[in-house]
């Protein structure tokens, strides 16, 4: 298998001949710290030669995608998730949110609400990314949003990294939106929580997406309306696929198994995590290598 994958991205003819070689993209949902699984999924088919040339994420995804775009190996991806992502990002409370709430009128309740804010989380990832911009990264990202006024998906493929993921992050009611060339943008999961679309362009895709975990028991109002908001983005991020599929994209759905349930905030599972992915790349190995030798018999021909 190790030969097989890399004499198909070294011996490629479309390369020897001076064309642009088939395009492979990973396309990352939202899952929390789960998308760390990515980076495993990266490092794991760079042993066989093979990288993807574009990368596209949605919430958490655009995050880990963007450790991957920027060129940081494994074990840097890892040690800054450990520093970026903590349950404490949702812990920093906007006092005024509560008065909005209960007298909007007169404490002037508008389309900035937030139960929290942001600072912390912009704070972490400019420690992370800098002054990145989406157009000079080592693989091309592009970032999923949702534009709060129209409610339209939003590919964002130019500008600050840190303004772009702020805004793939931005869960209506938990946190504010974020003003990106003068659109208000929100959470991409709730246009699009997986999505393929915005790798139209590419040859083959990698998906690695999360369904959420339906609540238990319904004891509260938050579980009723997680269980409502749960099967809605669930039902999207199928219906999104199969209309790729339906449309003639070359689609390879990466799952992860897992032997436990682990937590949108469990840190602590960041290396299971990773090791996940290398074993979900390893398990597709064959796929995905049928996949690119065919793309590569087509352009011989």
């Amino acid at each position: 298998m190790t030969a097989e994958l890399t004499a198909a991205s070294t011996t490629d003819p479309a390369v020897r001949a001076g064309r642009e070689p088939p395009r492979l993209a990973l396309v990352l949902g939202s899952g929390g710290v789960r998308s760390i699984a990515a980076v495993g999924v990266v490092d794991r088919l760079a042993r066989e030669g093979v990288a993807p040339d574009l990368i596209v994420g949605c919430s958490s995804g655009a995050l880990f995608g963007a450790t991957i775009a920027l060129g940081m190996t494994a074990e840097e991806a890892l040690d800054a998730a450990m520093s970026l992502w903590s349950a404490d990002l949702t812990q920093h409370r906007r006092w005024r949110a509560y008065p909005q709430m209960v007298a909007p009128r007169l404490a002037g309740f508008d389309e900035d609400f937030s139960l929290r804010d942001n600072r912390v989380i912009a704070d972490r990832l400019r420690s992370a990314f800098g002054d990145a911009r989406l157009e000079s990264l080592a693989i091309p990202l592009r970032v999923a949003a949702t534009d709060a006024i129209t409610g339209r998906a939003v590919v964002l493929e130019q500008g600050s990294v840190v303004e772009a993921l702020l805004a793939s992050m931005a869960v209506p009611f938990l946190f504010p939106s974020v003003d990106v060339g003068g659109r208000r943008l929100v959470d991409g999961v709730i246009s699009d929580p997986l999505p393929v679309a915005a790798a139209a362009d590419a040859e083959l895709v990698l998906t690695l997406g999360f369904e959420g975990t339906m609540p238990r028991r319904i004891d509260r109002a938050s579980r009723l309306a997680a269980q409502a908001t749960t099967a809605l983005i669930n039902n999207l991020m199928r219906a999104r696929v199969e209309a790729a599929r339906a449309s003639g994209q070359r689609i390879v759905a990466l799952e992860l198994a897992l032997e436990r349930h682990v937590g949108l905030w469990e840190t602590s599972a960041l290396p299971y995590l990773l090791e996940a992915g290398r074993r979900s790349a390893s398990l597709h190995l064959p796929r995905i290598a049928d996949e690119l030798l065919g793309q590569q018999a087509c352009v011989a021909v």
